[in-house]
């Protein structure tokens, strides 16, 4: 759809739009005020809209804006040691996932992100010690051409260099931004049309920015212990939704 000189993908309604605009506000509060959580939640929501395929590279380009912008704000903070390794290993890593990536259809690609996010709340993310960053970038860059939402793998990885919390963050930031930049590049080599959302993604950005400073300025001290039940119920609840649709969408000619 058009709206004046701006447009959008035609499969994105005005609702969906202006959903997924503050959704990006929304999930950037999120993790701005809580840490970590943001990126899962905004990657289920716009699952629900998106076209499969563009899920990932959208979802990219939108996390690169949200990363970055919290890592300029604590630049000094940021751990040095591991930024090449990760780099070195996230190239190895994005490659191969987006040669991976391509022979999916997008049926199953919404099964493996909604089993993934179910993932992340029931299940134990395994934690790669600091010693073995490279090999953590190159398996969680896989990891990310499919699911996108490796944040709370990286920051598990994070957590093994035992940093003050400051520089835990601002380190989490510079990964992540890294991470989603080279997911981007690679594809925009497999041939992804970014030009198709430019603007979608601009506007979730600007919002994105916006939640963020809300985040930071706002000091959540209530309701802190309740926070972690309402985030893995709306992602459960987003898992099942993309697992059931992926079924129902499922191609019985995959597999020939």
């Amino acid at each position: 759809m058009d709206l004046l000189y701006i447009t959008f993908p035609e499969e994105l309604s005005e609702f969906s739009i202006i959903f997924l605009i503050f959704s990006s506000m929304f999930t950037s509060f999120i993790s701005a005020a809580f840490g970590i959580g943001g990126g899962a939640v905004f990657l289920g929501l716009l699952a629900i809209f998106l076209n499969p395929i563009a899920l990932l590279p959208v979802h990219g380009s939108v996390q690169i804006a949200s990363n970055f912008g919290r890592m300029l704000l604590m630049i000094k903070d940021v751990y040095k040691k591991p930024i090449l390794p990760f780099f070195i290993g996230t190239i190895i890593g994005s490659l191969f996932g987006g040669y991976t990536f391509i022979q999916f259809p997008g049926w199953f690609i919404q099964l493996i992100v909604g089993f993934f996010i179910l993932w992340t709340v029931y299940g134990k993310i395994p934690a790669i010690k600091s010693r073995y960053i490279i090999i953590g970038g190159i398996f969680s860059s896989f990891l990310t051409m499919f699911f996108g939402a490796t944040g709370p793998f990286i920051a598990g990885m994070v957590k093994t260099m035992k940093l003050n919390p400051l520089s835990h963050t601002a380190t989490h930031a510079a990964l992540m931004s890294m991470q989603h930049a080279i997911k981007v590049l690679v594809f925009g080599f497999m041939g992804f049309s970014f030009s198709d959302y430019f603007h979608i993604i601009l506007l979730m950005i600007i919002a994105g920015f916006i939640g963020t400073y809300i985040g930071k300025k706002v000091l959540i001290k209530f309701g802190q212990k309740y926070f972690k039940i309402f985030l893995n119920s709306i992602l459960t609840i987003i898992s099942i939704y993309l697992i059931l649709n992926g079924f129902l969408n499922y191609d019985f000619t995959f597999s020939s």
